[in-house]
């Protein structure tokens, strides 16, 4: 039985477990549910997922849910084209890395695009918007910092790597978004800009693009 695979378009934390099926190549359904239509409190989602959240998995009747869970489930349930080291410490480090991401660079991100984009154009607070920027922009720096090789894990695609990727890209779709108030790829470090070039260039990658995006 193939697995279901639940996300929301524009998900940041659907989107890493959407690269991770995709890189090992895992048999799916992705299963789209609209949050503006209340499909995440259906009867049958909430069977998967009682907190009514994305993403969400069922596999051979196996239901679980929070992004970073679900990416080590399938890591180990599935250990072809493995996305974490058998170093102790370096997978230590990607974890580590995972953390930081869900916590300092999303609430970064999130902090622009929610004063940007769920914002009337005209209550936009153009100070506090360049403030947001200021922050994300010390985050992005750290990052660079963080990034040695081709990818954050070395020289291999990690769990890190999806895990970092949407966060990274939500300020550039704020600027697909609203020119001028997000941020270009162009003001990305040097580092960090390469790095988004090379996720997207993955064969799989266009299949995980967020459906909406592509209107």
């Amino acid at each position: 039985m193939a697995l279901t695979f639940y996300y929301g378009s524009g998900s940041p934390f659907a989107w890493k477990v959407w690269l991770t099926l995709e890189h090992k190549g895992i048999a799916h359904e992705a299963k789209r549910l609209h949050f503006d239509k209340g499909e995440t409190k259906s009867p049958e989602f909430l069977k998967v997922n009682p907190r009514a959240q994305v993403p969400a998995i069922l596999d051979d009747g196996f239901a679980l849910a929070q992004s970073n869970a679900i990416c080590e489930y399938l890591e180990e349930r599935y250990p072809e084209k493995p996305l974490l080291p058998k170093d102790v410490k370096a997978r230590a480090v990607i974890r580590r890395m995972i953390a930081e991401a869900d916590d300092k660079l999303y609430n970064a991100a999130s902090d622009l695009m929610d004063k940007v984009l769920y914002v009337k154009p005209e209550e936009r607070d153009a100070a506090a918007i360049d403030e947001s920027k200021d922050k994300l922009r010390a985050e992005l720096a750290v990052w660079e910092g963080h990034l040695q090789a081709d990818y954050f894990g070395g020289n291999a695609l990690s769990l890190a790597d999806f895990a970092v990727y949407p966060y990274m890209r939500m300020p550039v779709r704020v600027e697909e978004r609203a020119p001028g108030l997000g941020l270009k790829r162009g003001d990305l470090p040097q580092r960090v800009a390469a790095w988004l070039a090379r996720i997207e260039a993955l064969p799989y990658y266009a299949k995980t693009i967020p459906p909406h995006w592509k209107a």
